[in-house]
């Protein structure tokens, strides 16, 4: 049984998402992160954007950041019938659908 916490999308869909974390992650962690491409922020912040297969593989990369004692600053489900170029232009605003939980 679903709660009051049931979404529009099936958990199970795969999706793409943007996450953002404090500092510059070396890319040696690539391989923890299978999939995610790393842009590098001028404000000294790491993001990583990609498909997750589902929500399994989101807390699986979640909990990656809490290993590595990053400091987690959002993560962002990105609409995949918005999605656009800008989604990997670190200097751009989005402009495309986002739902986005600041932590």
């Amino acid at each position: 049984m679903r709660g009051s916490h049931e979404s529009d999308n099936d958990d199970r869909e795969p999706g793409r998402y943007e996450i953002r974390v404090k500092g510059h992650l070396d890319s040696r962690w690539s391989d923890r992160f299978e999939g995610l491409i790393f842009s590098y922020e001028s404000n000294g912040t790491t993001r990583l954007c990609g498909p997750v297969v589902d929500q399994a593989a989101l807390h699986g990369l979640l909990r990656n950041i809490r290993d590595l004692g990053l400091t987690l600053i959002s993560v962002v489900w990105v609409n995949p019938e918005r999605q656009d170029t800008a989604e990997f232009n670190s200097d751009t605003d989005h402009t495309f659908d986002k739902k986005e939980t600041s932590l």
